[in-house]
C-alpha cells in the first residue's frame, strides 16, 4: 500500500541552486553600486571642472548666509510648533467634544492641505486685510515675509507634531497610569515623570523625520522673498545661469540632513541605552 501511495505522489522538485542565486544577486548588487560610484565620480568631475574662484568668492558668503537662514527658520518653527502641538495633542485626546472637534479640525486642515497653499494663504491672504490688521496692530508683524513664513510653518508642523505626541502618549500601556494613581501621584506629575519619558522614546524617531521634512520643505519660502538657502541659489542662478548653483544647494541640504541624522542616532542611543542592557 505504501508503495502505491509513493507512486501516486509526484516527486518533489529539486531544490534551487542557492549558490547560483546568491552569486547572481551579488553580481547585480555590485553592478548597481558601481553605477552609483561612476555617477558620483562624473558629478564630482563636472563640479571640479566648472569651479570658479570668482563665483565662490562672490556667492559663497551668500550661500552660507542662506544656510544660516534656513537653519534659523527650521529651528524656530520646530520649537514654536512643539509648543503649539501640546494643547492640540491633549485636545485630540480630550473627552470634551468641543476641544476634540476643534483639535481634529486643526490637524485635518493643516495635514490635508499643501504647505505652499498655507503659506500663500497667510502671505497673500493677510495682505487683503491690511486695514483690519493695522487697526489691531498686527500688520507690523504680517507685512514681513519672514514672520508669515514662521507663522505658516509653525502651524503646519504643530499639526504633525501633535499627532506624533498623541500617538506616543497613547502607546504607553494603561497600567502605567494605574500604577502611578496607586502611588498617589497627581495627573500632572504622572504625565511629566512617568508617561512623557516613555512617550518621548517612541516619538523620538518620528520627530526626527518631521524635522528632516521641514528642512526640505523650507525651500518654498524663497517664493515669498525670504532669502534662505534656496533663495540665494535662485538669485545666484539668475545672475550666472550656471546649473551648478542648484547642485551645490542640493549638497548643502544633504549635509544638513546627514548631520541631523547622526545627531538623532546619538540622541536615540543615549535615551534608549537602558533598554539595550
Amino acid at each position: 500500500m505504501a508503495h502505491v501511495i509513493d507512486e501516486l505522489i509526484p516527486p518533489a522538485p529539486p531544490p534551487p541552486d542557492v549558490a547560483k542565486r546568491w552569486n547572481a544577486a551579488s553580481i547585480s548588487g555590485y553592478l548597481f553600486l558601481a553605477l552609483w560610484f561612476l555617477a558620483a565620480v562624473a558629478l564630482a568631475a563636472w563640479l571640479i571642472g566648472g569651479w570658479s574662484n570668482e563665483r565662490v568668492a562672490l556667492y559663497g558668503p551668500k550661500y552660507l548666509s542662506g544656510l544660516l537662514t534656513t537653519i534659523e527658520l527650521v529651528a524656530t518653527c520646530i520649537v514654536l510648533g512643539a509648543i503649539i502641538s501640546i494643547p492640540v495633542a491633549f485636545g485630540r485626546m480630550s473627552n470634551n467634544p468641543v476641544f476634540s472637534t476643534l483639535a481634529y479640525a486643526y490637524v485635518y486642515f493643516f495635514r490635508g492641505t499643501p504647505l505652499i497653499a498655507q503659506l500663500f494663504l497667510i502671505y497673500y491672504g493677510f495682505g487683503s486685510f491690511r486695514d483690519q490688521l493695522d487697526a489691531v496692530g498686527l500688520w507690523v508683524i504680517f507685512r514681513d515675509a519672514w514672520n508669515c513664513a514662521v507663522f505658516a510653518f509653525s502651524l503646519n508642523t504643530a499639526a504633525y507634531q501633535a499627532e506624533i505626541l498623541r500617538g506616543a502618549i497613547q502607546s504607553v500601556p494603561r497600567g502605567q497610569f494605574e500604577g502611578a494613581a496607586s502611588l498617589g501621584l497627581g495627573r500632572v506629575i504622572t504625565m511629566r515623570k512617568v508617561i512623557m519619558p516613555q512617550a518621548m522614546i517612541v516619538a523620538l524617531r518620528p520627530y526626527g523625520n518631521e524635522i528632516i521634512l521641514m528642512i526640505k520643505a523650507s525651500a518654498i519660502v524663497s517664493i515669498v522673498t525670504v532669502f534662505d538657502l534656496m533663495g540665494e541659489t535662485r538669485r545666484a542662478y539668475s545672475r550666472t545661469f550656471d546649473f551648478q548653483t542648484y547642485i551645490w544647494a542640493a549638497i548643502f541640504y544633504l549635509l544638513i540632513v546627514e548631520a541631523l541624522r547622526n545627531i538623532w542616532v546619538v540622541l536615540e542611543n543615549r535615551l534608549t541605552r537602558h533598554l539595550k542592557r
